[in-house]
């Protein structure tokens, strides 16, 4: 009967842990209890994956033998991939690929992506026997109803890899997944125009910003001059260096634009002062180009000064340090009117982007408007200063300023986001001849509707490119004179345009993605020296004391109970 009882009990121990397996492979919770919720996806992505049609493939190529770094960006994404799955489990796989592995007829997976224009990142690891140079490829590959997107899972500078850079990847990887899934499941492209008319670059300096545009967004050329306003269907207007006056006829349509819900992006060099001058002259003199769209920005909300920006937070330029004539010895030197600005807030723009090169860039001020946030995108460091103009910019202001003598001002503006219902310039200006004209395109307005946005920055250089003779056009963000050298570095501009397009043109909730913040919660080196012996003895001697303890303990308490 007692055996009976047993193999009963057995059997229905087995069958409850077999009920209870098979309910936890139908119902599967977790429960995120991190601060930071970094193991939840916002409301936005579940939308997006829930939107799903057809299945994803997503292909991650982080398998290998990496440096502990990059194993860890690869244990992230893992997770981050498992808990995306499970949204939508029956449309999102993924694998892990290593870029070593064949294709087909030879080629490897690594070949593969870089016949896509992706460029690996080449790590020297300090091994036993010296040093040894990693290939990798922080990329995953979305696939979905025929077509293939890349996203980057380190978009950051490959020249430096920090920790911090590596935290800010992580922070970003749901928005990067999220916006490449966006662009999959709604794949028609907004229409971008780009200004012309009034001197805007249209050479080679513009191919990054084109290329870049061009990737995600329809973008053509748009003649101010020349077409009667601007029509609605253009999502986003580009008004990039303009060196020519504005006539009250186009700053008109540009208002009425507005007006109508169109966003602008004014990148805006108020003062003449080119890099290119210093190869030819000493030194130049930085004056104003008289762009006459002063007060239609005013009317908006900011103004863009007339000075320029200098900052200890700099760029390189070579300078001749010696030498003669002839045979001319030339030196790196911070050239302080390069200022490499940041962002100090949360907005979605700028949150967790590296810095953004400026050249010659003005300061901004914000008008106090009823009814228009103003947002500040960029400034510049704790160690900055103001000129006015007309300026005379010499090269020998490197040798003969001191370095902190000046620069005691800080978080300079140049870059700010306008929101809000805007009030048309010309609302108390426009002709009957003006209004007429504009009856076809919708009307002449006085207000726009609540929501309306613009950026305005004081620089028109930032989202242009160098021309090298030898290598062509350079990715915006990167300095000619220090291409190939160890101060070479591409810095985040081309981000920066990406990231404003994106909020300004798509779903704000998509844009939110990039607040998530995870919090990188480092080690005080302090009393982790101070407390080093304590932490390794508790660590380490108290498990084995207490086990002794206890077996000490056992014994005795075995003895006395059996010890009869």
């Amino acid at each position: 009967m007692r055996k009976r009882s047993n193999v009963l009990w057995w059997l229905l121990l087995i069958g409850g842990l077999v009920f209870v397996n098979y309910l936890a492979s139908l119902v599967h919770r977790r429960i995120d209890l991190t601060t930071d919720k970094r193991y939840t996806l916002t409301r936005t992505t579940r939308d997006l994956v829930n939107q799903l049609n057809g299945n994803v493939t997503i292909d991650l190529f982080l398998k290998g033998d990496f440096p502990i770094e990059f194993r860890k960006l690869a244990t992230t994404t893992q997770e981050f991939l498992s808990v995306l799955k499970e949204s939508n489990p029956s449309h999102i796989t993924y694998r892990f690929i290593d870029p070593q592995d064949e294709v087909e007829n030879g080629k490897s997976w690594g070949d593969s992506l870089k016949s896509l224009g992706i460029e690996p990142i080449n790590l020297s690891v300090q091994v036993k026997a010296g040093e040894e140079n990693k290939i990798v490829f922080p990329y995953a590959m979305i696939s979905y109803e025929g077509h293939s997107s890349l996203v980057n899972l380190f978009p950051s500078s490959k020249r430096n890899i920090s920790v911090a850079e590596l935290n800010n990847a992580e922070a970003l990887m749901e928005y990067q997944f999220a916006s490449t899934l966006n662009r999959e499941i709604h794949p028609e492209k907004p229409f971008v125009a780009y200004a012309t008319g009034h001197g805007e670059p249209t050479d080679a300096t513009t191919y990054d910003l084109q290329q870049t545009i061009n990737s995600s967004y329809k973008l053509f050329v748009f003649d101010l001059k020349a077409q009667p306003a601007i029509p609605d269907t253009i999502k986003a207007l580009l008004i990039v260096k303009p060196t020519e006056s504005f006539s009250d006829a186009e700053k008109l349509k540009i208002d009425q634009y507005v007006m109508r819900g169109g966003k602008v992006i004014w990148f805006i060099d108020n003062l003449h002062a080119e890099q290119d001058s210093l190869r030819f002259k000493s030194q130049l003199i930085a004056y104003e180009r008289n762009l006459n769209i002063q007060d239609l920005l005013f009317n908006f909300g900011v103004r863009i000064n007339p000075d320029l920006v200098m900052d200890l937070q700099c760029d390189f330029l070579p300078f001749a340090v010696g030498g003669n004539a002839g045979n001319p010895q030339y030196e790196f030197l911070h050239w302080n009117y390069y200022p490499l600005f940041e962002s100090k807030g949360n907005q979605a723009i700028t949150k967790n982007i590296g810095l953004v090169a400026g050249r010659y860039v003005n300061s901004i001020d914000t008008v106090e408007l009823p009814g228009v946030k103003k947002t500040i995108l960029l400034q510049s460091s704790s160690n900055s200063r103001i000129i006015s103009t007309p300026a005379l910019i010499s090269p020998n202001e490197n040798r003969n300023m001191a370095e902190d003598a000046l620069f005691r001002q800080h978080d300079i503006p140049v870059a700010v986001l306008l929101e809000g219902r805007f009030t048309s310039f010309y609302r108390a200006r426009a002709s009957q001849a003006q209004r007429d004209t504009l009856r076809q395109y919708g009307g002449f307005r006085d207000q726009s509707e609540e929501g309306g946005k613009m950026v305005v920055v004081a620089d028109g250089d930032m989202v242009l490119n160098d021309v090298s003779p030898k290598q062509g056009p350079l990715p915006m963000g990167s300095n000619l004179f220090t291409s190939g050298t160890q101060y070479e570095y591409q810095f985040a501009n081309r981000d920066f345009i990406i990231n404003i397009l994106e909020y300004l043109t798509s779903n704000n909730n998509l844009a939110q993605t990039r607040n998530k913040e995870i919090v990188l919660r480092l080690l005080d080196v302090k009393k982790v020296n101070e407390q080093k012996v304590k932490w390794q003895l508790i660590n380490i001697a108290l498990p084995v004391l207490l086990i002794i303890l206890f077996g000490i303990l056992y014994q005795r308490i075995r003895r006395y109970r059996f010890g009869s």
